[in-house]
């Protein structure tokens, strides 16, 4: 693409995210206040169109650009710097906020305000954490209270029930047991060598590992985190135009409250350098009703072993430079706090 070819086609594509319709020759040669005529960009916008930049709704319409054309647009763009105290500001807000888990439940939140658009976060931990203790804590009605802390400093707990009464002596037996053998293990090292010695040991032989069996049985130690997935603002997306009927715009929706296709959605991001922004435009292999729309996220690693990864979801015709300093500034602000 020539040098000018590129900047008719970004004046094109800022017209049409601007106005939503289709863009005339006349009105990109008002834009440019430059000696080009309106015949000459009419010349660069057919040969455009002949190679898929854009499209021509209707014959007497203007143009509008297609996917192609804005991926090469967002590829020109720079990111906006923020004003040092809207930056401050932004670290505070997260300052306040003490663990991993609430900085990211509070993520679609603030990038909805400042995007307008559908903010998301997700938590999705790399690795099984270590081991640090177990407490079993007997309840009434043959229920046991199965809580597991880890060295990454987080609480899991559990109430089951179970079908043979276990007393609370046989309870304290089982937490030393495996404190003593297992404090420090990775969890998932401690299922599969839990569950070799269940299965070689005699019932009969050993009590302990017998109700032990009944714990385990029941998801004791089977307490990993899974990702956590946070979205904010879905209802921005009822007032664009996204060509959609009533019928599209519920599967949209559908699609949308679908844990998977949302990870599915951000994984894509995992695979690029820790705070570099990326943008997909057209999310329509993901699902028919996704063809308009774009995505622009950010993955973030943390000390914890969790890799994070912030995003904001809107129109193709977005203010992409706006979003993208947006999601940079917040994922900027998320990992220093």
């Amino acid at each position: 693409m020539t040098p000018r070819s590129h900047q008719v086609l970004c004046e094109i594509v800022e017209a049409y995210i601007q106005t939503g319709a289709p863009v005339a020759s006349r009105s990109v040669a008002r834009r440019r206040h430059d000696a080009l005529s309106a015949a000459s960009i009419r010349n660069v916008m057919a040969d455009l169109d002949e190679e898929g930049y854009l499209a021509q709704p209707h014959t007497s319409a203007g143009r509008i650009p297609t996917e192609k054309a804005f991926r090469v647009y967002v590829q020109s763009l720079t990111m906006r710097r923020m004003a040092s105290q809207e930056l401050e500001r932004l670290r505070a807000e997260f300052g306040r906020l003490e663990t991993v888990e609430a900085r990211v439940e509070h993520t679609p939140h603030m990038l909805t305000e400042m995007t307008r658009s559908v903010g998301i976060a997700a938590a999705i931990p790399k690795f099984s954490p270590a081991l640090d203790q177990v407490e079993l804590v007997s309840l009434p009605d043959r229920r046991v209270l199965m809580v597991v802390v880890t060295r990454d400093h987080r609480v899991r707990n559990r109430v089951v029930t179970v079908e043979e009464a276990v007393t609370p002596e046989d309870l304290v037996s089982i937490r030393n047991y495996i404190n003593r053998n297992f404090s420090g293990w990775i969890l998932q090292d401690v299922r599969r060598e839990l569950a070799h010695r269940l299965e070689h040991a005699s019932a009969t032989y050993d009590a302990i590992l017998r109700k032990l069996t009944l714990l385990y049985a029941k998801g004791l130690l089977d307490m990993s985190p899974g990702p956590e997935v946070h979205m904010e603002g879905a209802s921005n997306l009822v007032g664009l135009d996204l060509h959609l009927t009533k019928e599209k715009m519920r599967e949209l929706f559908r699609a949308l409250e679908e844990k998977k296709r949302i990870l599915d959605l951000l994984d894509r991001f995992l695979e690029q350098p820790a705070g570099a922004v990326g943008v997909h435009v057209g999310l329509g292999e993901m699902h028919p009703s996704m063809r308009e729309l774009s995505l622009i996220g950010l993955p973030v690693t943390l000390d914890s072993g969790i890799s994070a990864v912030i995003a904001v979801l809107g129109p193709m015709r977005m203010n992409y430079s706006r979003v993208m300093s947006a999601v940079q500034h917040v994922g900027q602000a998320f990992q220093s706090s």
